[in-house]
């Protein structure tokens, strides 16, 4: 335990950029907590997980770290690298096993998911495949508890992901075995089903707590999202 109050580093997933935390950093900040967003690359897990690692070590004191969707994955790779990481948090997020990937892994066999192949469309970059969700079905497999005219910009704004990033298994111990977690579940998402988050949430020991809302729940619940972030500040302290 710290007597300092931990830095929140906030990692967002695919699909989106760092703008979705913008209501939840203003909770946070409201309540006194110093705050940064990662600009996550999408590149792939390992170098994506690096990045996150760099900035969380950046921060002198402690660092609760929290990953949102595709950054489920990769703050539980970061941490491992991150020793002043003493919390991490998982936003209607994937949290891996060792051997496992965002999209194949215990979870996967879910029912409900929409993301998938008839809703997303890949590009080629540099001979890498990208994926993104086609436009007009951002809403219903994202943001479906968004108005139309905030998913119809979010759709236009959406960062492409590499495939690889979702495809590469976690190597080594997961930092969910160590550290504690928290999960905020999403049981109306239709990215990766509630079943899903229920699922990896338990097996990894999270303390849970279950929102009503899109995979799209901090922009839409923001304060109920920070309201979790903020429980697991204060029991590093």
């Amino acid at each position: 335990m710290s007597t300092t109050t931990p830095t929140i580093v906030l990692v967002h997933g695919a699909f989106g950029d760092s703008g979705m935390w913008r209501g939840v950093i203003a909770k946070l900040q409201s309540q006194g907590y110093t705050t940064l967003a990662v600009a996550n690359p999408l590149r792939g897990l390992e170098s994506d997980a690096q990045y996150a690692a760099t900035v969380a070590k950046s921060v002198e004191g402690p660092v609760v770290l929290v990953g949102h969707s595709y950054a489920g994955a990769i703050i539980t790779r970061a941490a491992r690298d991150a020793s002043n990481v003493q919390a991490l948090v998982y936003i209607a997020a994937y949290q891996p096993d060792e051997g496992e990937s965002a999209l194949e892994n215990a979870a996967s066999h879910f029912p409900g998911a929409k993301m998938v192949p008839g809703t997303t469309f890949a590009t080629e970059y540099e001979g890498e495949p990208e994926l993104r969700i086609l436009p007009e079905y951002y809403q219903d497999v994202i943001a479906g508890d968004l108005p139309t005219e905030v998913t119809d910009v979010l759709a236009v704004t959406q960062r492409s992901v590499r495939v690889q990033a979702l495809t590469a298994e976690l190597s080594g111990q997961p930092a969910w075995r160590t550290l504690p977690s928290w999960a905020v579940v999403a049981t109306q998402d239709h990215a990766i089903p509630g079943q899903a988050q229920e699922f990896m949430a338990e097996r990894a020991g999270s303390h849970i707590v279950r929102i009503e809302g899109s995979h799209a729940v901090s922009i839409s619940q923001p304060d109920a999202v920070a309201d979790v972030i903020i429980d697991a500040a204060k029991a590093t302290r």
